[in-house]
């Protein structure tokens, strides 16, 4: 009996035993009783202390990122030539090809009150597209490869790192190789000529932020992804649209009135409007609200992607 018995209960048996005379059955059922009392506020107390957080939690974020942040950039430098070159290729041929093909078509541009050449008005525009496919691409292909192929995440959460810091230095190394790829192209714009306000020294910030917001936007992705086609949907149903419609090949005055307004919500839009003035030597107009719809997209994206991400781990 007390081989099998609680602890609460073997210590009062004993201490019955050790007396001058045996225990009465309502003593013992009286034992038993605040023994099985005791028990199940125990057990409660242990549910209460291992009760899983809900998946939308607020993020728990700690600087263990910067460990795993930093494992990215060692394992990039091993490419960095290969992936500058691919990643600054194809947006300086799509900058030549129209620039100066469609561009010599087209002549000047009305934008920002004043008449510019096309190549400078694409040039403004496609460095921002430049930023969002870069983030993208990282945080899709990439991410994807280190969460589910390689399951690098698993290793890294060996150790005591929190899924959240994981997400999170994802998030902010695919922002890192945006930014590195617009400074790469910017290099190229200044040696050709297009433009050359020192504005532009502003414009990395923002397009940091442009990095940021579409990080934390195909991160979403990635973590509903069951394979690398699910990217597709993304590509086409999402960006491709919002580069025809954030007003970097033409102006968005040319769409009707009602699809300007809701061009307005884009987050593309709202980076093409903060950066292409600074080409043009001016100050961006409505900068409060543009930066607030940037940092307001990347909170809720981040948020989402972390919340999917938890739900796809605890499956």
């Amino acid at each position: 009996l007390l081989h099998v018995a609680s602890p609460a209960f073997a210590h009062g048996f004993a201490g019955m035993a050790a007396g001058s005379k045996l225990a009465s059955p309502c003593q013992l059922r009286r034992l038993v009783l605040e023994t099985d009392r005791s028990t199940n506020q125990g057990e409660r107390m242990m549910r209460k202390q291992h009760v899983i957080p809900s998946v939308w939690a607020p993020p728990q974020l700690s600087m263990r990122w910067w460990p795993v942040f930093l494992r990215n950039m060692l394992v990039w430098r091993k490419l960095a030539l290969p992936s500058l070159v691919g990643n600054i290729a194809e947006p300086l041929m799509w900058l030549v090809a129209f620039g100066y093909g469609l561009g010599a078509l087209v002549g000047e541009v009305s934008t920002g009150g004043q008449q510019v050449s096309y190549i400078l008005f694409l040039a403004s525009g496609s460095i921002c597209m430049s930023a969002m496919n870069a983030a993208s691409f990282e945080a899709l292909y990439s991410a994807f490869s280190r969460m589910h192929m390689q399951k690098t995440w698993d290793g890294i959460m060996n150790a005591p790192v929190r899924l959240d810091d994981v997400v999170m230095a994802e998030m902010l190394w695919a922002a890192y190789k945006a930014l590195f790829t617009v400074t790469a192209i910017l290099g190229v714009m200044l040696v050709l000529g297009i433009s050359h306000s020192w504005k532009l020294l502003l414009a990395w910030p923002v397009l940091w932020l442009v990095g940021v917001t579409f990080s934390c936007i195909a991160l979403i992705f990635n973590a509903m992804a069951k394979g690398y086609d699910f990217f597709t949907y993304y590509f086409t149903l999402f960006l491709t649209p919002m580069m025809f419609l954030s007003g970097i090949y033409f102006p968005r005055t040319q769409l009707p009135d009602w699809l300007q307004r809701v061009t307005d919500f884009l987050p593309l839009t709202a980076a093409v409007e903060l950066v292409r003035p600074m080409f043009l030597d001016q100050w961006p107009s409505n900068v409060a609200g543009n930066l607030s719809l940037l940092v307001g997209v990347s909170g809720v994206a981040f948020w989402v992607a972390l919340a999917l991400t938890r739900k796809r781990f605890r499956a």
